[in-house]
């Protein structure tokens, strides 16, 4: 109970939630063994990992959430071994790009861009509900909207909305609007909404500053935007990840080098 109570164990349930109401739409013999099996064996893998490390066994959290967010951002088609690859991946790489004894990159969103280019993976945001009717975006919202707040990574997350639509509003201005007309609407509007509340907002791999918050959503939408217009990926969210990360491990770095810098020298008498 304690655990649930947690930042993790809140987004645990938010995102089971999520899944369960999404989960009947998709069709559940055809999301549920991707979806259950991803779940197993990340966690038995980051269990054994953790038992290994820490000497002791525990609840192997970060992978099951790592693991629920790839079954629910990869197309409810793709075959439960690629998801199962593609989450345990993710549960892997954080233990391998490391810097100053964090992880850099967040999980899931590193494992599904490597992945892709060995499976052709493609994305459909199940999870964020847009199989459903418009209203029921409000779940994602409010639900995203309590963990954002629990985690204080509320000036990331609008930084983050409003430069990405600023940037997409201003190119359907002045060029063909029909080109990013999908983004404000179902399945990109739900899947811009998920990841900024459930993806870039990830404590290990995000600042905890308010203002590196506002350099971190900036960053991570105006990359987003320039990989949507210059490559046209799928990926063109989680790129945006990935570089937000990068930045808030640099900054890290910096920090840390600065601090050892400043220490103060004992002089020998």
């Amino acid at each position: 109970m304690r655990f649930l109570r947690t930042p993790k164990g809140l987004l645990l349930v938010v995102l089971a939630g999520l899944a369960a109401v999404a989960a009947p739409v998709e069709g559940l013999r055809v999301v549920g063994p991707g979806l259950i099996a991803a779940v197993v064996v990340s966690a038995a893998i980051d269990a054994v990992i953790l038992r290994w490390r820490d000497g002791r066994w525990s609840l192997p959290s970060g992978a099951i959430l790592t693991a629920l967010i790839v079954a629910m951002i990869l197309t409810s088609r793709e075959p439960w071994f690629v998801i199962v690859a593609t989450a345990a991946v993710g549960v892997v790489s954080k233990y391998i790009v490391r810097a100053g004894g964090a992880n850099v990159f967040n999980p899931a969103a590193l494992a599904l861009v490597a992945t892709f280019y060995v499976f052709h993976t493609g994305q459909s945001w199940w999870g964020a509900l847009p199989a459903l009717p418009t209203a029921w975006v409000a779940l994602v919202v409010a639900s995203g909207l309590f963990i954002t707040d629990r985690v204080n990574k509320v000036p990331l997350v609008l930084a983050f909305l409003v430069v990405y639509y600023l940037c997409f509003a201003v190119a359907a201005f002045v060029g063909p609007p029909q080109h990013v007309a999908e983004i404000f609407r179902a399945p990109d509007l739900h899947a811009s909404l998920y990841f900024a509340f459930f993806l870039i907002t990830d404590p290990p791999t995000s600042p905890i500053r308010h203002r590196d918050q506002i350099v971190c959503g900036v960053i991570a939408a105006v990359v987003s935007y320039a990989v949507f217009e210059g490559l046209g990926a799928a990926y063109y969210l989680l790129a945006g990840a990935l570089a937000g990360n990068v930045y808030e491990a640099a900054r890290r770095w910096h920090a840390r080098r600065q601090r050892v810098v400043r220490r103060p020298v004992a002089v020998a008498h």
